[in-house]
C-alpha cells in the first residue's frame, strides 16, 4: 500500500507534528508499505528514511502550491490513501487557509482519494480574545465542514476533538476514532550519561525534579505559581527545566527569586539523544497544564516513555483513566498546595516513584507506542478503501 501523508511540518522543523509525522513514517513504512510525506518548504533537508519519501511541494501551501501537488498525486496509481495531519494554524494564512481545505475535499471527490484526517488540535474558541479571534475562530470552523465533507473517518488525539467537531459533520455518517500520539523522544539514554547529569545537578543528597515543556504563556502562569512554593517547600530539591526557552524561563525565575540560584538548572535545546538522558536524570517530573492531562500532550508522554513519576493537573479536557492508571498524582489545575504537597510526598517515598515510574512505563507501552497507532492505521486502511460518496459544498462557501 502506498501512503501519502500531508502534514504542515517536518524535520529539520522541530515542531510536535513534525517529530510526530516522521516517527509515523518510519514506522509505517516496511515492504508492504511505501510512505510518501507532503509538506511545506523547510529551510533544510529533510532526513533520509528507508521506505519514507519526502515532496516539499507544498511550498506556501498557496493554491499555486497546491495545484503543483496535485499534480504530482496524480501520477500515482489509484486509490490514493492520503493521511491529512490536521491542526489549524499549521498550514499558513495565519491559520485560515479556506483553499487547502477546498482542495482536500476536491482530492477526494473529484479525484477520488481516500482521505483520512488526523486531528491533532480542533479550533480556536470564540470570545476569548479580539473580535480577529473570533473571525479565525469562524473560519477554522468552516475549514472543519470543508474537511469533514471530504472523509469519513476522521482520528483524534483527544476524544474532546471528537465532541467539538461531531456537529459540524452535517448530519453525514463519519466515523471518529482514537489514535495515542507517542512520545517523539526515543528511550536511547544509558547509565554512565544518566550518572554524569545527576554529578553535574545534584549536590549533597538532593532529588532532581524537571519540568519539561516550551514554557509559553499558557504554561508560564501555572509555572510562576507552583515553583516558588515548591522550591520553598521541597527545600532538598533541585529543579531542572527541560526545553529550549528554558533559560529564558529561568533568568525571569531568578530576577524575582535569587534565593534559589544553584538549584534551578536550564538545559537549552537538546537533541533527542541529550534529552533522552536528561528525562532520565530525573527522579521526579511536576507537569502543570492549564486545560489538565490529555493524551495530546507531548511533554507527558515522554515522561511515561522514560519511566518517571509525574504530578500533573486535572482540568476540563483530563480523561477519565488518568485517575487510575496509577502512573500520575493529580491536583486540581488552580490549587498550588495540592499540587506542590503531592511533590514534597513523592520525594520523601522513594519507593512510590519507583512503582509509579513501572506503572508510567507500562501504561505507555500498552496504550501509547507508536506500534499502536500504526496497527489502527493498517487495520482500517482495508476497510476504508471505499470512497466517500460524492458531496457538493453547500452554495454558501
Amino acid at each position: 500500500m502506498i501512503w501519502h501523508v500531508l502534514t504542515p511540518e517536518y524535520p529539520p522543523e522541530s515542531g510536535g507534528v513534525a517529530h510526530y509525522t516522521s516517527l509515523l513514517g518510519q514506522t509505517l513504512s516496511d515492504p508492504a508499505n511505501e510512505v510518501h510525506v507532503w509538506c511545506p518548504r523547510t529551510g533544510g533537508l529533510a532526513p533520509e528514511t528507508a521506505g519514507v519519501t519526502v515532496h516539499h511541494d507544498l511550498g506556501a501551501v498557496t493554491p499555486a502550491d497546491l495545484v503543483r501537488t496535485g499534480a504530482a498525486l496524480d501520477r500515482f496509481p489509484t486509490p490514493r490513501h492520503l493521511l491529512v495531519q490536521w491542526v489549524p494554524h499549521g498550514y499558513g494564512y495565519r491559520s485560515m487557509n479556506l483553499p487547502f481545505c477546498f482542495w482536500v475535499w476536491a482530492r477526494s471527490v473529484l479525484h477520488g482519494d481516500h482521505v483520512e484526517i488526523m486531528a491533532h488540535e480542533a479550533f480556536l474558541s470564540f470570545g476569548e480574545g479580539t473580535w480577529r479571534q473570533d473571525a479565525a475562530a469562524l473560519v477554522h470552523r468552516l475549514m472543519t465542514v470543508m474537511l469533514l465533507l471530504a472523509t469519513r473517518r476522521v482520528w483524534v488525539s483527544d476524544p474532546v476533538i471528537e465532541k467539538l467537531w461531531k456537529p459540524y459533520t452535517l448530519g453525514r455518517a463519519v466515523t471518529f476514532g482514537w489514535l495515542p500520539v507517542p512520545s517523539n523522544v526515543p528511550v536511547t539514554a544509558t547509565p554512565a550519561a544518566i550518572a554524569a547529569l545527576r554529578r553535574q545537578y545534584l549536590h549533597d543528597g538532593q532529588i532532581l525534579v524537571g519540568h519539561f515543556g516550551t514554557f509559553n504563556r499558557q504554561i508560564a502562569p501555572f509555572l510562576d505559581r507552583i515553583l516558588p512554593v515548591f522550591l520553598r517547600t521541597c527545600s532538598n530539591a533541585a529543579l531542572l527545566l527541560i526545553g529550549p526557552s528554558g533559560d529564558t524561563y529561568c533568568a525571569t525565575l531568578l530576577r524575582k527569586y535569587p534565593e534559589f540560584a544553584g538549584r534551578v538548572h536550564t538545559t537549552g535545546y537538546l537533541e533527542l539523544e541529550q534529552l533522552s538522558s536528561h528525562l532520565s536524570a530525573c527522579d521526579l517530573m511536576i507537569q502543570p497544564y492549564p486545560d489538565g492531562v490529555t493524551t495530546r500532550r507531548g511533554t507527558i508522554m515522554a515522561a511515561l516513555a522514560h519511566g518517571l513519576p509525574i504530578v500533573t493537573t486535572t482540568g476540563g479536557h483530563t480523561q477519565d483513566f488518568w485517575s487510575t492508571c496509577g502512573a500520575v498524582t493529580l491536583a486540581p489545575e488552580e490549587d498550588t498546595q495540592t499540587f506542590v504537597e503531592a511533590a514534597r510526598n513523592l520525594i520523601a517515598d522513594e519507593a512510590a516513584r519507583t512503582r509509579m515510574g513501572a506503572c508510567a512505563r507500562s501504561l505507555y507501552e500498552q496504550r501509547f507506542d507508536i506500534r499502536h497507532t500504526v496497527a489502527a492505521l493498517r487495520r482500517t486502511a482495508g476497510a476504508n478503501a471505499s470512497r466517500p460518496a460524492s458531496t457538493r459544498l453547500p452554495q454558501t462557501f
